[in-house]
């Protein structure tokens, strides 16, 4: 049992660590760390499972703070344990470029970061996510090796954003009770007064939703203390309202805005020290409370070898799964798996819509990987991502592979990333491509980070056909392309479908979306290739020897690209194709590959039923583009098509125009 003076004391060393490090990078937020320091010292100090020298440990618990403009807690408390990759002058180095300390904490910057946050609400979505992997690798391995809570500190912005409803709506209804969220009940926001734009009860909200309630004073270390013991025994998740001072301990600025966003400057931050009786000069932490610090670092050290015990007297074969699937590896069996499939596909190309065939790939890929978390925010039947592996997960029974997210796209999208991010798993889910909008900023930050996150995104373009523009992307693939770290694949039949998924869970370090149709596509690669063709990009699809016209098409308008150089080529107009799948992947490719595929017929066109944004790359500013230049419209797909102008005649119209 830590004495109220010790505590006090390992809490102060929060406050001035960081308060010294936003003084120094004239830059930050203060107001929360000192304001949340006594939670975080009852958390880290009595229950947080955690040994900062195996901070990849598979079974510790999860520590997220939702509110990352308060990173200098999180530093702090990464020093203070003895991280070893976070040292005193890496504090120092807060917010300056190149440093693990960047302004919000980032995921991957240092040991101890589940999660890059900063954009609010993020984090509570994350960590609903990474309970939802800790449960259901609990039903697959057991106990004895998944067997850990998920902690999360967040602010009134992130309550205050929309995803954190869409996030603990799910967390409710799926009974989530190793999930504990802390929340810094401190009335200020960066405008003022919490009242200026708000006035909600958020006890009764999480109520609403089938949480555990709890209030507590957050400088009270006994009654922080209870709380979390009262969650750590709940059926249900549990949401704790911590009544703090901002910039606690801050003799003129505490409570106030002022304290939020800015540093305290030298003569407040004096003092503070004087008032909170800290003698010691910046950036120094009194010994005995170092020590204290360092000795919580190693508590948890004789749980984390009893669980490596555990782990080594499993059976063989569940030892290696457990292993394998934390490394991020795929089974051995995966890619031949694939190859298989490829064959299949050309003894009888099948004419099917992108979202068909992707649900085809996933019935072989779900089939060789157990680790795949499959779901669908409320479209299963549109997406086609629940094949006959994937039973339903419910609040009563985790053993299935199928997640029901509901009408939550952005918070489906984040809790992916926490899936991710957890480890154990790979997560892909579906929606229609239009709501990719809905998910870009969880998108975005999967991208930021590097983890394996795939997103299914159907209904691709016009084709969507009488629902109209409200539901028909067209500058979708432009805007998501532009994601740097992203892989957007739009496949045109079967077997570019099977490989961009091959490709996709290749990925270890890149998120993906794959954009599929909805109407039929008539097959285009006709004969087995053992290599992975859409691996670089862009390829060759139709060839001719002394090319006039080079015809570059994506998804649904490959069929039209090939059927226009038929005609082309019937006109003895030598007209070549070329499929682009990926950008992103024929980017990375060598000067020479690009220059063989862009090759230098003197017309070049490109067709995609979306904005022309970015095919440039290929077709150069004078190329011509067959695709949208409008929203959309409502009506039958074919017809939409055709008033659009993208079409077999339109590609042969450019072309012929371009040449006479």
């Amino acid at each position: 049992m830590i004495s109220r003076e010790k505590h006090d004391r390992m809490a102060n060393a929060i406050r001035f660590l960081s308060m010294d490090a936003v003084e120094k990078a004239n830059s930050g937020h203060p107001g929360l760390p000192m304001g949340a320091a006594d939670v975080a010292t009852v958390l880290f100090s009595r229950y947080l499972k955690f040994d900062p020298k195996a901070p990849l440990w598979a079974d510790r618990d999860r520590f997220v703070l939702s509110a990352g403009h308060g990173s200098m807690l999180i530093y702090s408390l990464l020093y203070l344990t003895g991280y070893e990759d976070m040292t005193v002058e890496d504090l120092k180095q807060f917010r300056q470029l190149g440093s693990k300390t960047a302004g919000h904490p980032e995921y991957g910057h240092a040991s101890g970061i589940e999660t890059t946050t900063g954009p609010l609400g993020q984090g509570i979505a994350n960590a609903v996510g990474m309970a939802i992997a800790e449960r259901k690798l609990e039903e697959e391995f057991g106990s004895d090796l998944q067997n850990h809570f998920t902690y999360v500190l967040c602010g009134d912005g992130c309550l205050m954003e929309g995803i954190s409803h869409e996030a603990i709506a799910l967390a409710g209804h799926l009974k989530l009770n190793k999930l504990v969220l802390f929340w810094d009940d401190n009335n200020i926001t960066i405008d003022g007064a919490v009242s200026l734009s708000d006035s909600t009860d958020q006890i009764a909200r999480f109520q609403a939703v089938h949480w555990n309630t709890i209030r507590v004073d957050g400088h009270n270390p006994d009654e922080i203390a209870a709380a979390i013991e009262a969650a750590q025994k709940s059926d249900r998740p549990t949401f704790i309202a911590c009544k703090t001072t901002i910039g606690f301990g801050a003799p003129n600025k505490a409570g106030t805005h002022k304290v939020h966003g800015s540093p305290l400057g030298a003569d407040e931050i004096a003092a503070t020290r004087k008032a909170l009786n800290w003698e010691s000069p910046a950036f120094e932490t009194p010994a005995d409370v170092l020590d204290a610090w360092r000795d919580v670092g190693t508590r948890s050290v004789d749980a984390r070898k009893a669980w490596e015990g555990r782990l080594s007297g499993t059976e063989a074969g569940k030892k290696s799964e457990f292993t394998r699937r934390f490394a991020g590896e795929l089974t051995a069996n995966f890619d031949s798996s694939i190859d298989a499939y490829k064959k299949k596909l050309a003894d009888a190309p099948p004419t099917v819509a992108t979202r068909k065939a992707s649900e085809d790939a996933l019935e072989v890929i779900n089939g060789v990987l157990p680790e795949t978390l499959g779901g669908s925010a409320d479209l299963t039947p549109s997406n086609n991502t629940k094949t006959s592996q994937m039973k339903s997960i419910t609040p009563t029974d985790f053993s299935g592979r199928y997640m029901h997210w509901g009408i939550r796209e952005h918070g489906m999208a984040a809790a992916m990333n926490g899936v991710a991010l957890h480890g154990g798993l790979i997560p892909y889910s579906g929606g229609f491509m239009i709501f990719s909008d809905y998910c870009r900023p969880s998108i975005r930050l999967a991208a930021l980070m590097g983890i394996r996150v795939i997103h299914v995104l159907t209904h691709d373009s016009i084709g969507v056909g009488e629902d109209g523009p409200t539901h028909e992307p067209v500058e979708h693939m432009a805007a998501l392309r532009a994601i740097p770290n992203l892989l957007m694949f739009r496949p045109a039949d079967a077997v570019e479908t099977a490989e961009c998924w091959q490709l996709a869970l290749h990925e270890q370090h890149r998120p993906s979306g794959l954009a599929l149709t909805r109407q039929n596509l008539a097959p285009s690669r006709l004969t087995y290739e053992a290599e992975n063709l859409c691996a670089k990009g862009a390829y060759e699809l139709r060839s001719a020897e002394g090319a006039k016209v080079s015809i570059f098409a994506s998804g649904s308008e490959v069929e039209l690209a090939v059927k226009a150089a038929e005609q082309l080529n019937g006109k003895g107009i030598a007209a070549r194709v070329v499929s682009v799948p990926c950008f992103e992947l024929f980017a990375e490719q060598s000067a020479e590959y690009k220059k063989s595929v862009i090759g230098d017929a003197p017309v070049k066109i490109a067709a995609e039923a979306a904005v022309r944004q970015g095919w440039d790359s290929f077709i150069g500013n004078d190329g011509d583009f067959i695709g949208m230049h409008s929203f959309g419209a409502s009506g039958p797909a074919k017809d939409l098509f055709k008033h659009f102008g993208i079409t077999v005649d339109a590609i042969i119209a450019a072309a012929e125009k371009k040449l006479a």
